[in-house]
């Protein structure tokens, strides 16, 4: 982590202080990523801006995050980078509640009762949500081939045959 981000942020305080982070971390001290995605090479560089909007006074923290995630093609099985480019506004709430009066724009994010927040679990919990089900690399081609039965297959007796013959 960036030597200028602290490990743990007073989200309140950050507020009233309009305090900007920015930072970089290595893919491979986001442990809960690890597990989804194909090795841990790579840099994620990210920014934390806290404020509190003028009009409604609602505090947040706009999360900002650029990276390349390596992931396994499952149409290839090639490896390869999917640009991840993330622009979060992140409504800070102490309580569930407080949840519906945030503007549609905001995600909520709820803070602990003590008020602090891990910056690298916030850029985690959004790297986790970007990464895909089912990760196809960019311009890769779809299979799209009709498969017809071979001469032998279709020769093949039907196995209800037995049964239709049966029924009569």
């Amino acid at each position: 982590m960036s030597a200028n981000v602290p490990e743990l942020l007073d989200a309140w305080r950050m507020v009233v202080a309009r305090r900007r982070f920015d930072g970089q971390v290595p893919l491979s001290e986001l442990t809960r990523l690890q597990g989804l995605v194909a090795d841990t090479e790579g840099q994620c560089t990210y920014a934390l801006e806290f404020d509190r909007d003028n009009i409604l006074q609602v505090a947040y923290v706009d999360l900002t995050i650029d990276t390349e995630l390596p992931l396994i093609c499952q149409r290839t099985m090639q490896r390869f980078l999917l640009p991840v480019s993330i622009r979060q506004r992140l409504g800070l709430i102490k309580d569930e509640d407080e949840e519906s009066a945030l503007p549609e724009e905001y995600e909520a994010l709820l803070v602990p009762e003590d008020g602090n927040l891990r910056p690298l679990d916030l850029v985690e919990d959004e790297l986790v949500l970007a990464v895909p089900v089912v990760a196809l690399a960019p311009g890769s081609e779809a299979v799209e081939q009709d498969f017809t039965a071979t001469e032998e297959e279709l020769s093949k007796a039907n196995p209800f045959a037995a049964l239709a013959a049966l029924k009569k």
